[in-house]
């Protein structure tokens, strides 16, 4: 990753920051997207080599200032990881407020939109770029009182696949990665009694990312890999 600049967004999570963390030691430039929460200290002190934004990527206005200010800072774009989003369940869908609705898409799927539609043009006219989004493997099929989110994330597959179609000819890498359970501590305060033999930690998701962002990953195309 020695030259090649990387935008991680929701940074400040659990795994937006092992992401963060693995391609920062591999030699990746950053530009750190959060919005809610703070980065970690190591992130959070100045670096000429990584630069931090607090943005609401729900707003297409956030993306294009995103873009901006990495060009203007690194002069390039090559990666984008899109990491921000989130989690809402307990009610079936004929109670399932509109506002729920609009929120789960507006935080899984619009950000997504909103990150890729600022930093394509630039991956387009270097005809170099990785993409990687998160979906979710319980998005593989509908289940009870979770729909918003499934189907959001359901969406994030289908915008990846139809990113890839129009982008591949540009040089240009869109995939997917599903996660399962992931083990952090709001999962293991939340689920005390689950088996966690099953969950992921953030730094192996982090590593099949970093995979998918890499030259490695050349031949694949629209993927979405569980993990």
């Amino acid at each position: 990753m020695d030259g090649k600049v990387a935008i991680i967004t929701g940074a400040s999570g659990n795994l937006g920051t092992a992401v963060a963390r693995k391609f920062f030691m591999e030699g990746a430039s950053l530009l750190l997207v959060h919005h809610h929460q703070g980065l970690i200290p190591e992130f959070a002190k100045p670096q000429k080599n990584v630069l931090s934004l607090a943005l609401d990527l729900t707003s297409p206005d956030s993306g294009r200032i995103m873009a901006r200010e990495v060009m203007e800072r690194f002069g390039r774009i090559d990666i984008l990881a899109n990491i921000a989003g989130g989690f809402s369940m307990g009610k079936p869908v004929h109670e399932t407020s509109p506002e729920t609705w609009e929120l789960m898409f507006s935080l899984n799927t619009g950000t997504a939109i909103n990150a890729c539609s600022a930093v394509i043009p630039f991956m387009r006219d270097r005809r170099y770029g990785k993409i990687v989004n998160v979906g979710a493997q319980v998005a593989l099929a509908g289940k009870a009182l979770m729909a918003p989110y499934i189907v959001s994330k359901s969406a994030v597959a289908r915008l990846t696949e139809s990113l890839d179609e129009e982008n591949r000819a540009y040089g240009i890498n869109v995939n997917c990665v599903l996660p399962g359970v992931i083990d952090t501590p709001q999962n293991r305060r939340d689920m005390p009694d689950a088996d966690r033999s099953r969950w992921s930690a953030p730094e192996a998701i982090a590593d099949v990312i970093f995979f998918l962002a890499s030259d490695a990953s050349r031949v694949v195309h629209g993927a979405s890999i569980p993990v």
